[in-house]
């Protein structure tokens, strides 16, 4: 169904977090910090792994990669964010609502595919040690990487398929601070049920999977730690509860979407910014405070460049 001269809609109004002009400009102070400190966290995780010799590995490879996306989904929102809370009629153009659909949904499915792939890297390090080297090649670590982007923007242009031809002819006011899919969606002038049950198939199918294929692996890994030696276990207990932390930080908010999708709660739109905004901030966190290597290499970088300075 191609848009017609029904679809009138040129922009949305974005409601935002509050109306509220003091709690506007406590979320900017707030989110201004938490955008920045996310930025550099990631940024600084990339150059540390570019520059130290010991952490080319493809472990250390996928997580700059993950970095990189949490760069990605920093940006598709946030600072149109912060510029709207000194904004009073806050709107976005319909390509401009278009866009931020296609780049979120591409680049959550394409970290939902990386942390899988971080996922069997550990599983062939933990549970297949002497094969290691072999499986996880460059020429590997690099089809993960490419295979994730193609999933993701393919989950991403299925949806946008669905969305962008809808009739939007009245009601353009989003009860959020960027466009969320399914709240798009409610806007259309139309019986939007069927759209509403693809969208939900089409999302639902990509993180189930994900999902079950991060347990199954976890679990198999935990067991396998169990059976080794203490200070090897302990080791790889470290790095997996990274790994599993962050898997639960970012599947967390999904399983609750999916669970209600089309319901929207209040809650909802702060679960929204945890997700958009914070999410990206806790990896270079839980990455730099529970890896001793990713710890020793910033200590190691810093005193270099202490030393430097001095001289």
């Amino acid at each position: 169904m191609a848009r017609t001269n029904e679809s009138m809609v040129s922009e949305f109004v974005l409601l935002g977090l509050s109306s509220s002009q003091e709690l506007q400009l406590f979320f900017f102070a707030i989110f201004s910090i938490v955008y920045v400190t996310s930025m550099l966290g990631n940024v600084m995780i990339i150059v540390i792994i570019f520059c130290d010799s010991h952490l080319n590995s493809p472990m250390y490879f996928l997580l700059s990669n993950l970095s990189f996306l949490d760069i990605c989904q920093s940006n598709f929102a946030t600072p149109k964010m912060l510029v709207d809370f000194f904004v009073e009629h806050k709107t976005i153009s319909f390509g401009g609502c278009m866009a931020q659909i296609f780049l979120l949904h591409s680049f959550v499915g394409s970290e939902m595919m990386l942390l899988v792939a971080m996922a069997y890297d550990r599983f062939i390090a933990i549970c297949k040690p002497l094969h290691y080297s072999t499986v996880m090649n460059r020429r590997l670590c690099i089809i993960f990487v490419s295979v994730s982007w193609a999933v993701g923007i393919l989950h991403s242009v299925s949806h946008l398929a669905f969305t962008v031809n809808l009739p939007f002819c009245g009601p353009n006011e989003v009860d959020s601070f960027f466009c969320d899919l399914p709240l798009v969606i409610k806007l259309a002038c139309m019986d939007t049920y069927r759209v509403e049950i693809i969208t939900l198939t089409n999302s639902g199918l990509i993180s189930l999977s994900c999902f079950v294929a991060l347990l199954i692996s976890y679990t198999v890994i935990l067991v396998t730690v169990q059976h080794q030696s203490s200070r090897r276990s302990s080791k790889a207990l470290s790095t997996l509860t990274a790994h599993i932390t962050v898997v639960i930080l970012f599947f967390g908010p999904c399983i609750y979407f999916y669970i209600w999708p089309f319901s929207r709660l209040s809650v909802d739109k702060f679960l929204s910014v945890f997700y958009t905004v914070c999410t990206p901030l806790l990896n270079p966190i839980i990455y730099s405070l529970r890896n001793e290597d990713v710890k020793s290499a910033m200590s190691k970088l810093r005193n270099h460049h202490v030393n430097s300075w001095k001289d």
